[in-house]
C-alpha cells in the first residue's frame, strides 16, 4: 500500500488546500503539473522559499484568512472580503477593527461557546446513561 500511496497525484488546487497557500500566487510548474503525495510530504516536511514565503507574507486563502481574523468564510463574505489578502492587509484590518469585523468576531465567538456547551450537554448526557443504564 506505501508504494500506492507514493505515487497517487492530487492536483495542484487540492495541494495548494492541504499546504495552506493561495494557489494562483504559487509558482507556474507547481500550478501547471500534479503532486504526488511523496512530494507534498517533501513540501510539507522542507518548505522551499517560495512555499515560506507565501504562509509568512500570502497572499493567503479565504480560509486562512478568516481563520487569522478569528471569522468565518462566511463572515469574511458578510464584510466584503472576497479575495486573498496579504498578512500585511490582515494586520490592517486587525489594528483598524472596523465594524463587520467586530461583529462578526463576536458572532464567532457565540458559534464557539455554543459548539462548547452542546458538547458538554452530550457529554453530561452520556455520562448519565452510563451511571443509569439509560434511565431517566
Amino acid at each position: 500500500m506505501s508504494s500506492q500511496q507514493s505515487t497517487q497525484t492530487m492536483k495542484p488546487a487540492t495541494a495548494a488546500k492541504k499546504l495552506g497557500v493561495y494557489l494562483p500566487a504559487t509558482p507556474a510548474e507547481f500550478q501547471e503539473g500534479v503532486v504526488t503525495r511523496a512530494e507534498l510530504n517533501a513540501l510539507q516536511a522542507e518548505p522551499p522559499a517560495w512555499l515560506r514565503e507565501l504562509r509568512a507574507n500570502g497572499p493567503h486563502p479565504r480560509p486562512v484568512v478568516a481563520a487569522k481574523l478569528g471569522v468565518s468564510i462566511a463572515g469574511l463574505a458578510r464584510g466584503g472580503v472576497t479575495e486573498a489578502l496579504t498578512t500585511e492587509q490582515i494586520e490592517t484590518l486587525k489594528q483598524e477593527r472596523p465594524e463587520w469585523l467586530e461583529k462578526e468576531r463576536a458572532t464567532q465567538a457565540e458559534v464557539r461557546k455554543e459548539a462548547a456547551r452542546l458538547k458538554d450537554a452530550q457529554k453530561e448526557k452520556q455520562q448519565k446513561e452510563e451511571r443509569g443504564g439509560g434511565r431517566d
